[in-house]
């Protein structure tokens, strides 16, 4: 053994000497192509929050629209149980990635004011998109966090001096960012390069930006007036539309489409995919058990993560005879991909159920039926009364059929993060906080329009009498369920504590006033100066 170990260390003495010939030198970024090869890095950051499971975790669990189904993996960020504290993994890898992407961001404004051969506008360009990434990021930390490290320039070597300035000096840098940035952003609805930040990007996270500093403890009276031209300008100047039927805004194949105003992107190359777009797993019912069916491309991965909310099913999308989005947001039925004969499972109005390739195996009509009904039908009924953690209306939106097998994680859905139909919620939203009413009823409408079916246009409008806040959110709430906006709103609005007390039965026990800001991450407290003296963590954990 001796001598075999001698030998193992000899044979591999050639691979220790290697000399490393792949490392980008220092001044690397300080050339056209360091340039643009840094923002591009500072681009892949976004893929920490958008369509991950960490970004998913922190905007639909704990909230009144979705709680938890049988996968046991992170419930405590849905229950508020003492799990969810400093050492939590999301938060810590959340924390420091965006601060990776921050001081990347920080490189490339620093340096590129001494680059040479690069034309003025594609400079100010860059400079730009780098303000834009830096104020997403901030953005997110300000509200998941509070106040935060403010570095505005790059930092290069490791330092301990780190400080949480106030929520008000994290906002007016967000908002110096975004302002500076919106007039050298390409002024179009779609960048020629695709996936860059636009200016009607930078203008609709501006206006978000205001509307949410207006409810913090930054607020200022005139942060809703200043969130309404923002807004207005991404709606009217860039040929954004609402697509005609709301089914196709997240159909597959169709993520370029013209409602986006900004996306994330994903490929299908595994080299350059990173983790991917996971979102397509979290949302489905545990079908591939059920008589009839195997797990498959098409119908997803079942994780069985996040499950529908009662408040959900009976308030939010109540109105199923107008309003198309109940239909073309869940899925209410599945076609055999397993033939053959079986024992039912959950519906016992029948013994058996046989099925062909293509029937139907389950159908979920939303509502409940009495057993003599379901016995009528050659398929299985799932009714209200019978979901559970595991069976229940699964989200379609994130479905990815496109991925190579059926038990691919990395999804390459382009993510959506940012699309006209919000951009005109977010404004009735600032127009209803200045008391223009009649303004916010009228782009309300403009969303609940598109969302009828064919012939119910009419119905879907409501009058200024009966547009109210609790309105507003339950809006929201049909529109962009299952986009990670959810957790942010409630926070923002102040109602994040009631809303998941009244609505999610397993957060309400535990649920308190401070969970309203997240754990700051322990290895960030530990490498500072002072430790907790110097860099406190959030009350409450």
């Amino acid at each position: 053994m001796l001598i075999l170990g001698l030998s193992a260390m000899a044979s591999c003495s050639d691979y220790l000497e290697e000399d490393v010939i792949s490392a980008i030198g220092n001044d690397y970024l300080n050339t056209p192509k360091g340039l643009n090869d840094g923002i591009n890095a500072a681009y892949s950051t976004m893929r920490l929050w958008y369509g991950t499971e960490r970004g998913t975790n922190f905007t639909e669990f704990g909230t009144d629209l979705l709680t938890n189904g049988a996968d046991g993996s992170w419930k405590f960020m849905n229950t508020y149980t003492n799990q969810f504290d400093s050492q939590n993994g999301h938060v810590r890898e959340l924390w420091d990635g965006l601060y990776t992407g921050i001081n990347t961001c920080n490189a490339v404004l620093d340096r590129s004011l001494d680059i040479t051969g690069v034309n003025a506008q594609t400079l100010a360009q860059r400079r730009a998109e780098a303000k834009f990434i830096r104020a997403h990021h901030y953005f997110l930390l300000v509200q998941l966090f509070g106040g935060v490290d403010l570095q505005l320039s790059e930092t290069k070597v490791p330092t301990k001096q780190v400080s949480r300035a106030s929520v008000a000096q994290i906002y007016a840098a967000i908002i110096q960012d975004l302002t500076e940035a919106i007039p050298d952003l390409e002024a179009k609805n779609k960048s020629a390069d695709y996936g860059r930040a636009t200016r009607p990007a930078a203008e609709h996270l501006l206006g978000r930006v205001y509307i949410t500093k207006g409810t913090s403890e930054a607020a200022d009276p005139s942060d809703f007036a200043k969130a309404e031209p923002l807004l207005q300008s991404v709606i009217n100047n860039y040929g954004f539309i609402l697509l005609p039927d709301f089914a196709n805004v997240h159909a597959f194949g169709n993520e370029m489409n013209n409602e986006v105003v900004y996306a994330i992107q994903y490929t299908r190359d595994p080299l350059t995919n990173g983790g991917g777009n996971n979102s397509h797993v979290f949302y489905l019912m545990e079908y591939d058990v059920q008589p009839g069916m195997q797990r498959d491309t098409e119908n997803g991965r079942p994780f069985k993560r996040y499950k529908s909310t009662n408040y959900t099913l009976n308030t939010i999308f109540a109105d199923r005879v107008n309003d198309s989005r109940y239909k073309k947001t869940f899925v209410d039925h599945f076609k055999s991909n397993k033939p053959g004969t079986y024992n039912t499972t959950f519906d016992k109005s029948k013994a058996t159920v046989t099925f062909a390739q293509g029937d139907t195996t389950i159908w979920l009509p939303g509502y409940n039926m009495s057993a003599a009904e379901r016995a009528k039908k050659p398929y299985q009924v799932m009714t209200p009364e019978m979901y559970t953690e595991r069976i229940f209306p699964s989200l379609k939106k994130h479905l990815d059929p496109g991925r190579v097998d059926r038990t691919q994680f990395e999804g390459g859905r382009d993510y959506i993060a940012m699309r006209l139909a919000d951009t005109y919620l977010l404004l009735a939203e600032a127009q209803f906080r200045q008391g223009k009413i009649a303004d916010a009823t009228a782009n309300i409408n403009k969303v609940r329009r598109r969302a009828a079916f064919s012939g119910k246009e009419a119905a879907m409008e409501i009058t200024a009498a009966q547009l109210t806040f609790d309105f507003i959110t339950e809006e929201r709430g049909r529109e962009l369920m299952g986009e990670q906006t959810r957790w942010l709103d409630l926070k923002r609005w102040g109602i994040l504590i009631d809303r998941v007390k009244m609505y999610n039965p397993e957060g309400a026990p535990n649920i308190q006033a401070y969970h309203a800001l997240r754990p700051i991450p322990q290895n960030q407290i530990d490498r500072a100066e002072g430790e907790a003296s110097g860099f406190p963590q959030n009350p409450g954990y």
